[in-house]
């Protein structure tokens, strides 16, 4: 289980826990690092001082590397970014957005940075910015998985930069491990399988329904929070992809986000209307669609939550804990690779 990516980043098998908003919790994160893989903080819903708080909680469940994320385009991004420069994490993974000056300041204290990618236009650009990998994101991925899909995208990537890469994107058993090898990864990234751990804070409500789920439930739309977006279909997220958000209902949405981030709530609301309306769109809609993910994922509401989830859903039956899925993982790669034909 030893690759490029495992002794790059000191760790004892090539599975990787992503970022996901609301479930990938302190609790979470550690035992995905306890168990050998790398387990990646969200703190997409976090203000700086909760990052930390966060970060400390799992210094106390873990000895063993472990990362943040931080999506650079949400509002309290940089922030804490900046929370988790400063108290040296090991590992640091941004996406959409520029990551060079994260890259200095983590170099500074010997810490790793790894980039979320989509094309390979991006990945040279990380590449270029001195990241130490690649988290390669394809169609089939819950949330902002990229145009094209995992099979086509890890060796196009592959053959465009030489960093290791993490594959994102239909990956859920030991044959996922296997394949994303052959196709030139270096680990992957389980973030559907994880979320269905023990470990896991996702609502029991919510892991029966991904358990009933197949592989083609799902919806890929850009209406949901203004990126493309894959989350699980619902008759609350056939409503929430219906049409995008009109100007007006962005602005009067954007009140309260302004109020709960404590920002000047006339130059957002107001002010974006008149001077950055795609942006002010973009902002509302990221706030209706943080709350309703975790009103799925916290409180088991499918009435008003949508739930982010990948196509590999439709291959999840069971609850282990994360300990009990990466030893599976590792026997279910074992034995893909001695049937395959010689």
């Amino acid at each position: 289980m030893q690759t490029r990516f495992t002794h790059t980043f000191g760790i004892e098998k090539p599975l990787v826990c992503p970022g996901m908003s609301y479930i990938a919790t302190p609790e979470l994160v550690a035992a995905v690092s306890n168990a050998g893989g790398l387990g990646i903080l969200a703190t997409g819903p976090l203000s700086a001082e909760e990052t930390r708080a966060a970060i400390r909680r799992i210094r106390e469940l873990t000895d063993k590397p472990f990362g943040i994320g931080c999506t650079l385009m949400m509002p309290g991004a940089r922030e804490n970014a900046e929370a988790g420069l400063d108290e040296q994490v090991p590992v640091i993974n941004f996406s959409l957005g520029k990551g060079d000056w994260i890259v200095k300041r983590a170099k500074a204290y010997g810490g790793k940075v790894i980039a979320t990618v989509v094309t390979e236009k991006h990945a040279k650009s990380a590449e270029a910015a001195g990241v130490d990998a690649l988290l390669v994101t394809g169609h089939e991925a819950a949330a902002h998985g990229g145009a094209v899909t995992s099979l086509v995208l890890l060796p196009a990537i592959r053959k465009a930069c030489s960093l290791p890469i993490i594959a994102a994107g239909g990956f859920g058993n030991g044959q996922g491990l296997i394949a994303a090898l052959a196709l030139g990864a270096d680990a992957v990234a389980m973030g559907s399988r994880l979320a269905m751990t023990q470990e896991s804070p996702v609502h029991q409500r919510t892991k029966e329904m991904i358990r009933e789920r197949g592989v083609s439930d799902t919806i890929y739309s850009d209406n949901f929070d203004g990126l493309w977006c894959r989350v699980m279909d619902t008759p609350t997220a056939r409503q929430a992809t219906r049409k995008p958000m009109n100007l007006i209902k962005a602005a009067l949405r954007s009140i309260g986000i302004a109020q709960r981030m404590k920002m000047p709530v006339m130059k957002v609301a107001l002010g974006g209307m008149l001077s950055q309306p795609q942006q002010l769109r973009q902002l509302a809609l990221f706030g209706a669609a943080t709350e309703s993910i975790r009103l799925a994922i916290q409180d088991g509401d499918h009435q008003r939550g949508v739930q982010l989830i990948g196509q590999v859903q439709g291959l999840l039956e069971d609850v282990p804990t994360v300990a009990e899925l990466f030893t599976r993982i590792e026997q279910e790669a074992a034995s893909a690779l001695a049937n395959l034909p010689r």
